[in-house]
């Protein structure tokens, strides 16, 4: 099938190197460069890197509300587009310019988790699973009728950015599938049901900071959640550090007290048991084990862990 694929970001690079192997991609399309790094270099997005790599073709509209998104489109040739991590709300003219319209691959059970950060608030609301859902694009957010979903286990032990790897690998042979019974003829829409639906917003940097009156439960899969970004972060003596992998354990104690401290890590009482946190971050230095951190005197039993105050 000759289609179109729009994306930006490391997700969209998995999948549209699948879809180029299967299927012939007669457009690309992705985001502007941005500023990157100390030097605000202008840098390529994944797609547009990758796409150069395959020798396909590349526009990076600034809107894709001017009608250039759209002539280009339907000047491709292409059945129908597949979207993945674009980053922008596409108007009615750009979904309806290819006669198969627009598939979107999120990473969520839709109607769960509509917006920009199903997987982070996957992880912080403790979800047993999670997916990816292949939907038809509406001009809602994430409202479109789902064609094709993969239900996918979530590891306890997971952060955020662990889930998002794992979740790399199954979206693209998941998009295949979809566009496999697409092309077909047998994939059938299911309407959302919109009264269940969940909205998940994207994060802010003091979503970070970690409140250890909450249940050890809570504060295990936020300090998870957040990990890569914002990142976990609590006071101790007077600095701001950062918190790494978590779970949830037996203990008391006053909350975001160090009650104990061993191989496993910085045992910390919250409003109910106790999370074993496995390493910590001063200012300056690197994230080491919380035993190490005892041997330098950084930490120590009866230490309190609290909430900062984060803009």
């Amino acid at each position: 099938m000759r289609v179109a694929f729009m994306g930006t970001l490391d997700l969209a690079a998995a999948c549209l190197r699948a879809l180029a192997g299967a299927h012939e991609v007669a457009l690309v399309v992705c985001q502007p460069d941005k500023p990157a790094g100390r030097g605000a270099q202008l840098t390529a997005p994944p797609v547009k890197v990758l796409a150069d790599e395959l020798g396909l073709p590349v526009i990076q509209p600034k809107s894709a509300r001017t009608g250039e998104l759209r002539d280009a489109l339907k000047a491709s040739g292409a059945e129908l587009a597949v979207v993945v991590a674009y980053g922008k709300i596409l108007p009615k003219d750009v979904l309806e310019a290819l006669p198969r319209g627009c598939i979107n691959v999120h990473v969520s059970l839709l109607p769960k988790y509509r917006g920009a950060a199903p997987v982070q608030w996957a992880v912080i609301n403790g979800d047993a699973e999670t997916g990816i859902s292949i939907m038809q694009l509406d001009e809602g957010m994430d409202t479109g009728p789902v064609l094709f979903e993969k239900r996918v286990a979530i590891d306890p032990a997971w952060t955020s950015g662990d889930l998002f790897e794992h979740l790399k690998n199954v979206a693209p042979p998941t998009m295949l599938e979809a566009l496999a019974q697409i092309e077909a003829g047998r994939a059938e829409p299911r309407p959302q049901d919109h009264a269940h639906a969940t909205h998940a917003r994207m994060l802010e940097k003091k979503d970070g900071a970690i409140d250890f009156t909450r249940p050890a439960r809570e504060v295990a899969a936020r300090i998870l959640g957040v990990d890569p970004w914002p990142g976990a972060q609590a006071t101790l003596r007077g600095q701001v550090i950062k918190l790494f992998r978590a779970r949830a354990v037996a203990g008391s104690g006053a909350p975001g007290t160090v009650v104990a401290i061993d191989a496993e890590g910085a045992h910390v009482a919250c409003g109910q048991g106790a999370v074993v946190i496995r390493e910590l971050q001063l200012p300056g230095k690197k994230r080491m084990p919380a035993q190490a951190l005892v041997n330098g005197r950084a930490l120590a039993v009866g230490d309190v862990l609290g909430t900062p105050e984060l803009a």
